[in-house]
């Protein structure tokens, strides 16, 4: 192997290929030719059976192929085609051209407006695009995104558009939070959740995992403590506590993450 900057570049004998494993600074493709960067692999919070937590607020924007279009690399395993989350950024008049998702994306729209052939979402719009979909995204003043690729089932063929901002609210299982859902496939649910300040939830354990992104205020368990922009993946069977004394607002997906072949059911 060998060390340049915060990059490590090694050799996988098993695969066949070289593999860039980039650490959580976030650090990328920048500096490599573009050519030779969609022949590596690069891994940042890969191991999906491992515990993750990130400041997003606190990562590099790198360049995408296309010009005015940023990210922030959160987590990723593979090359510009690769199982991926990101904070995306379109700067104003910037358009990604027609390509297809061959497992599907989720988008929560954080800020600006963004469109595609199908329409136009304002902040708080969610939408799932499932595999095999298609579109050429944009935006006219510009945007900022949380997006996740390549983690849907082919068979999860539910396309969902919502605009959060009209959508209905619903008691959550303790006073002083509220749930909004967002979409569901066999064990995985995908939600907003409101905590007003001081709530404080049951203490629980999550088959399949959870993931959580806080869009704004301050989201707390046992572990730690995750202002707004934070992102926290929990594997397969992990417990917590979780409460907010500030008051937040988090997206949250449960059930998605890898089951150990000996504990699955």
């Amino acid at each position: 192997f060998v060390m340049h900057g915060l990059i490590l570049i090694v050799w996988d004998a098993c695969n066949a290929e070289l593999a860039l494993v980039a650490y959580t600074t976030g650090y990328g493709c920048n500096g490599i030719q573009s050519h030779l960067c969609q022949n590596f692999r690069m891994k940042i919070n890969a191991d999906l059976y491992q515990r993750a937590v990130v400041a997003t607020d606190d990562l590099p924007w790198q360049d995408s192929p296309v010009s005015g279009i940023t990210r922030r690399l959160i987590e990723r395993d593979g090359g510009e085609v690769a199982r991926a989350k990101s904070i995306v950024r379109y700067a104003p008049g910037s358009q990604f051209t027609r390509h297809v998702h061959e497992l599907g994306e989720e988008i929560l729209v954080l800020s600006g407006d963004f469109g595609d052939e199908a329409g136009q979402y304002g902040p708080g719009t969610y939408l799932k695009n499932p595999a095999g979909s298609v579109h050429a995204p944009y935006s006219v003043h510009g945007c900022t995104l949380f997006v996740k690729l390549r983690h849907l089932d082919p068979a999860d063929q539910d396309p969902v558009m919502v605009d959060t901002a009209s959508a209905t609210w619903y008691q959550g299982l303790v006073e002083g939070l509220r749930v909004l859902p967002l979409s569901e496939f066999q064990t995985q649910h995908t939600a907003l959740v409101r905590w007003a300040p001081d709530t404080y939830f049951n203490p629980h354990r999550h088959y399949g995992g959870e993931e959580i992104f806080v869009i704004d205020g301050v989201f707390e368990d046992e572990l730690g403590r995750y202002p707004t922009g934070s992102w926290i993946r929990s594997p397969h069977l992990s417990a917590h506590q979780p409460f907010s004394i500030e008051g937040c607002t988090i997206l949250v997906k449960t059930g998605h993450l890898p089951v150990p072949q000996a504990t699955a059911v």
